[in-house]
């Protein structure tokens, strides 16, 4: 329940709140989400609100885009050094952020894709702060890093900008911000539900399939 707790919170207030800072506000939580092992922040909604906001916030898109692009960027650099200054050892299994569950999942993804999981992983809520970790962990090659990191950083916030400037234009969505971030929220977090759903649906098989062949025949 955790994501969706604070993801849900008005982006649209949280904007206003930072004033003439807002690039600054923008800037710090898309870094601390992307790198500072504290996912359960609302980057997604973020960006698209500042989008459709833009001139009520008194930035524009390209601001934002530089902003928030140096800050993804950045904030992966610190995962990526955490995970390979510290590797596995910052997790533990009852923890309640830097479980070994959540690492395990990430470097799955990270395996799979290799590089690619630095850009596929920025559009999936938590498993983007922990892709880092996991590329640090696996030794990747800083230069090669590098290169991904950027890619999918600049790729995830334009998409997102996108989104906004163009529904922005949309007299019923500029009225109704509210009910467009919860839809927002509930796309980006769908790819987490039906991971958990899977993950709890294979730990059931295969709970099954080990039980002794005695219990099964009793049944």
């Amino acid at each position: 329940m955790i994501p969706f707790t604070v993801h849900l919170f008005d982006a649209s207030s949280v904007l206003h709140a930072f004033g003439p800072w807002v690039l600054v506000g923008i800037a710090l939580l898309v870094f601390v989400e992307s790198g500072v092992l504290f996912p359960f922040l609302p980057g997604d909604s973020l960006l698209v609100t500042a989008a459709i906001l833009g001139s009520t916030l008194g930035v524009t898109p390209w601001q934002v885009l530089a902003v928030a692009s140096v800050a993804a960027i950045a904030g992966d650099l610190v995962g990526y050094w955490i995970g390979r200054r510290f590797g596995r050892r910052l997790f533990r299994d009852q923890a309640k952020l830097l479980t070994t569950q959540r690492l395990g999942e990430a470097e799955t993804f990270f395996t799979r894709w290799g590089g690619l999981s630095l850009v596929l992983g920025r559009f999936v809520p938590v498993v983007r702060t922990y892709v880092p970790l996991a590329a640090g962990t696996a030794r990747m090659p800083v230069r090669q890093f590098v290169v991904w990191n950027v890619v999918g950083a600049v790729a995830w916030v334009s998409v997102l900008l996108t989104v906004g400037v163009l529904l922005g234009g949309i007299p019923f969505v500029a009225d109704h911000i509210d009910l467009l971030m919860i839809i927002i929220v509930a796309v980006s977090v769908l790819p987490l539900i039906v991971g958990a759903v899977l993950r709890r649906a294979r730990r059931h098989g295969a709970a099954r399939s080990t039980q002794p062949e005695s219990s099964v025949r009793s049944r």
